[in-house]
Protein backbone atom coordinates (compact mmCIF):
# COMPACT_ATOMS: atom_id res chain seq x y z
CA UNK A 1 0.00 0.00 0.00
CA UNK A 2 1.56 3.43 -0.82
CA UNK A 3 1.34 6.36 1.30
CA UNK A 4 -1.84 8.66 0.49
CA UNK A 5 -0.11 11.97 0.81
CA UNK A 6 3.01 10.79 -0.21
CA UNK A 7 5.96 11.57 2.19
CA UNK A 8 8.78 9.54 3.33
CA UNK A 9 9.23 9.30 6.71
CA UNK A 10 12.74 9.41 9.13
CA UNK A 11 11.35 7.94 12.58
CA UNK A 12 13.17 10.53 14.65
CA UNK A 13 11.88 9.84 18.33
CA UNK A 14 14.38 11.45 20.14
CA UNK A 15 13.14 14.43 18.91
CA UNK A 16 9.86 14.08 21.24
CA UNK A 17 12.02 15.22 24.08
CA UNK A 18 12.20 18.23 22.26
CA UNK A 19 8.37 18.55 20.82
CA UNK A 20 6.76 17.72 24.08
CA UNK A 21 9.10 20.00 26.12
CA UNK A 22 6.94 22.21 27.78
CA UNK A 23 8.26 26.04 27.63
CA UNK A 24 8.92 26.11 31.28
CA UNK A 25 11.79 23.32 31.01
CA UNK A 26 14.63 23.15 29.18
CA UNK A 27 15.85 20.65 26.98
CA UNK A 28 17.24 18.24 29.55
CA UNK A 29 13.99 18.85 31.66
CA UNK A 30 15.58 21.38 34.45
CA UNK A 31 13.19 23.99 35.13
CA UNK A 32 13.83 27.08 33.08
CA UNK A 33 13.74 30.88 35.58
CA UNK A 34 10.28 32.49 34.73
CA UNK A 35 12.77 35.73 34.01
CA UNK A 36 14.45 34.18 30.47
CA UNK A 37 14.23 35.92 27.52
CA UNK A 38 11.78 34.55 25.20
CA UNK A 39 14.82 34.76 22.08
CA UNK A 40 16.91 31.94 22.53
CA UNK A 41 19.69 34.27 21.65
CA UNK A 42 19.31 36.70 23.75
CA UNK A 43 19.50 33.83 26.51
CA UNK A 44 23.30 33.66 25.75
CA UNK A 45 25.51 36.49 27.75
CA UNK A 46 29.13 37.78 27.63
CA UNK A 47 29.30 36.37 31.09
CA UNK A 48 29.23 32.14 31.24
CA UNK A 49 27.98 32.64 34.73
CA UNK A 50 24.80 34.46 33.82
CA UNK A 51 24.05 32.75 30.34
CA UNK A 52 21.64 30.85 29.71
CA UNK A 53 21.29 27.85 26.74
CA UNK A 54 24.94 28.81 25.96
CA UNK A 55 26.35 25.04 25.90
CA UNK A 56 26.89 25.07 22.25
CA UNK A 57 28.62 28.82 22.28
CA UNK A 58 31.87 28.09 20.55
CA UNK A 59 33.40 31.98 21.29
CA UNK A 60 32.42 35.13 22.68
CA UNK A 61 33.60 38.27 21.99
CA UNK A 62 32.94 41.56 23.29
CA UNK A 63 29.79 42.79 21.41
CA UNK A 64 29.32 39.11 19.58
CA UNK A 65 29.31 35.86 19.76
CA UNK A 66 29.98 32.08 17.43
CA UNK A 67 27.32 28.95 18.56
CA UNK A 68 26.66 25.98 16.52
CA UNK A 69 23.41 25.47 14.94
CA UNK A 70 21.37 23.58 16.92
CA UNK A 71 20.06 22.43 13.37
CA UNK A 72 23.22 22.29 11.48
CA UNK A 73 22.88 21.68 7.40
CA UNK A 74 26.55 20.09 7.78
CA UNK A 75 29.13 19.71 10.42
CA UNK A 76 30.55 22.62 12.03
CA UNK A 77 27.76 24.55 11.07
CA UNK A 78 27.58 27.90 13.38
CA UNK A 79 26.16 31.49 13.36
CA UNK A 80 27.40 34.51 14.79
CA UNK A 81 25.58 37.07 15.89
CA UNK A 82 25.47 40.34 18.67
CA UNK A 83 24.75 39.67 21.99
CA UNK A 84 22.07 43.31 21.14
CA UNK A 85 18.84 41.88 19.98
CA UNK A 86 18.65 43.79 16.55
CA UNK A 87 16.90 42.03 13.37
CA UNK A 88 18.52 43.99 10.56
CA UNK A 89 22.65 44.45 9.19
CA UNK A 90 21.94 48.31 9.48
CA UNK A 91 20.92 48.00 13.51
CA UNK A 92 24.74 46.90 14.08
CA UNK A 93 26.79 49.75 15.34
CA UNK A 94 30.31 49.93 14.14
CA UNK A 95 31.83 47.46 17.13
CA UNK A 96 29.32 45.26 16.27
CA UNK A 97 29.51 45.08 12.62
CA UNK A 98 33.45 44.65 12.77
CA UNK A 99 33.61 42.04 15.44
CA UNK A 100 30.84 39.81 13.61
CA UNK A 101 32.70 39.79 10.70
CA UNK A 102 35.69 39.58 12.70
CA UNK A 103 34.26 36.36 14.41
CA UNK A 104 32.90 35.32 11.28
CA UNK A 105 36.83 34.77 10.15
CA UNK A 106 37.92 33.18 12.79
CA UNK A 107 34.86 30.86 12.67
CA UNK A 108 36.44 29.53 8.89
CA UNK A 109 39.48 29.25 9.87
CA UNK A 110 38.83 27.44 12.91
CA UNK A 111 36.52 25.04 11.21
CA UNK A 112 39.40 25.00 8.24
CA UNK A 113 41.51 23.40 10.91
CA UNK A 114 39.37 21.16 12.22
CA UNK A 115 37.32 19.77 9.34
CA UNK A 116 39.15 20.81 6.04
CA UNK A 117 36.09 22.04 3.95
CA UNK A 118 36.27 22.21 0.42
CA UNK A 119 34.40 25.61 0.30
CA UNK A 120 31.95 27.79 2.33
CA UNK A 121 28.34 28.87 2.59
CA UNK A 122 28.45 32.46 4.48
CA UNK A 123 25.45 34.72 5.02
CA UNK A 124 22.65 36.43 6.46
CA UNK A 125 18.62 36.22 6.06
CA UNK A 126 16.91 39.41 6.58
CA UNK A 127 13.53 38.70 7.95
CA UNK A 128 10.84 35.63 7.45
CA UNK A 129 10.78 35.75 4.04
CA UNK A 130 14.29 35.33 3.44
CA UNK A 131 14.34 32.53 5.11
CA UNK A 132 15.23 33.65 8.72
CA UNK A 133 13.35 31.40 11.45
CA UNK A 134 14.74 33.24 13.68
CA UNK A 135 14.23 36.69 11.98
CA UNK A 136 13.80 38.81 15.04
CA UNK A 137 17.83 38.40 15.90
CA UNK A 138 20.43 38.77 13.14
CA UNK A 139 22.64 36.25 13.01
CA UNK A 140 24.95 35.30 10.34
CA UNK A 141 25.45 31.68 9.13
CA UNK A 142 28.92 29.82 8.53
CA UNK A 143 28.47 26.66 6.73
CA UNK A 144 31.43 24.26 5.64
CA UNK A 145 30.94 22.43 2.42
CA UNK A 146 32.39 19.55 1.06
CA UNK A 147 32.59 18.32 -2.80
CA UNK A 148 29.29 16.04 -3.00
CA UNK A 149 27.91 16.40 0.74
CA UNK A 150 24.40 16.43 -0.80
CA UNK A 151 24.94 12.62 -0.67
CA UNK A 152 22.50 9.73 -1.88
CA UNK A 153 20.61 10.61 1.23
CA UNK A 154 19.78 14.07 0.48
CA UNK A 155 19.46 13.19 -3.07
CA UNK A 156 17.07 9.74 -2.57
CA UNK A 157 15.25 10.43 1.02
CA UNK A 158 15.77 14.04 1.31
CA UNK A 159 17.79 13.48 4.82
CA UNK A 160 20.82 14.85 6.09
CA UNK A 161 23.04 12.45 8.16
CA UNK A 162 25.47 14.52 10.13
CA UNK A 163 28.44 12.32 11.50
CA UNK A 164 29.07 14.15 14.77
CA UNK A 165 27.04 15.39 17.56
CA UNK A 166 26.82 18.79 18.53
CA UNK A 167 28.87 18.93 21.94
CA UNK A 168 31.73 16.75 20.14
CA UNK A 169 31.74 20.08 16.99
CA UNK A 170 31.94 22.78 19.84
CA UNK A 171 34.83 20.91 21.78
CA UNK A 172 36.39 20.89 18.33
CA UNK A 173 36.25 24.04 17.54
CA UNK A 174 36.46 26.05 20.58
CA UNK A 175 39.95 24.38 20.95
CA UNK A 176 40.91 25.28 17.26
CA UNK A 177 39.38 28.87 17.61
CA UNK A 178 42.48 30.92 18.58
CA UNK A 179 45.37 28.06 16.56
Amino acid sequence: MTDPDGLERLWTPHRMAYVKTPQNLDRDGAERPSDLPECPFCRITRDPETSYDDDLVVARGVTSYAVLNLYPYNPGHLMVLPYRHVADLTELDHDETAEVLELTKRAISAVRRVARPHAFNVGLNLGGVAGGSLSGHLHQHVVPRWSGDANFMTVIAGTKTLPQLLGDTRDLLADAWDG
